[in-house]
């Protein structure tokens, strides 16, 4: 989930790279309505990427919280450019599983996700 189409276009070539399926949403409100879609239709996302801040909608940390609502074993990485904001530095504190300081490189996407896949095995 991001604002910007060409972060959501570029993060989405990484992640199929890497040999995920990948789906993009441009808000939080997108986003919670493709995850509850998905996890009804039996495939489920094993993770959502959720951009901090996006102007005008509902940015990763009200979507993450509202996501955990109606799936509390959601796994959501926070991601963002403002590296010093509370959310990045705390990211558990406000219910995610990982974070990727933007821009971030392929190696570095590929760590997160193998981490917090590893957190909930």
């Amino acid at each position: 989930m991001d604002d910007e189409e060409m972060v959501r276009n570029v993060s989405a070539e990484m992640l199929k790279l890497c040999g995920y399926t990948v789906d993009l949403a441009v808000d939080g409100k997108e986003a919670i309505k493709k995850y509850i879609s998905a996890d009804k239709g039996g495939h489920p996302f094993d993770i959502v990427i959720m951009d901090l801040t996006i102007p005008g909608g509902i940015g990763g940390q009200e979507a993450i919280k509202k996501l955990l609502a109606v799936a509390p074993k959601a796994r959501g990485i926070v991601s963002s450019g403002y590296s010093t904001d509370p959310v990045m530095a705390n990211y558990i504190d406000y219910g995610f599983k990982g974070r990727l300081a933007k821009p971030f490189q392929i190696e570095a996407l590929k760590a997160e996700i193998f981490r917090v896949m590893e957190l909930s095995g």
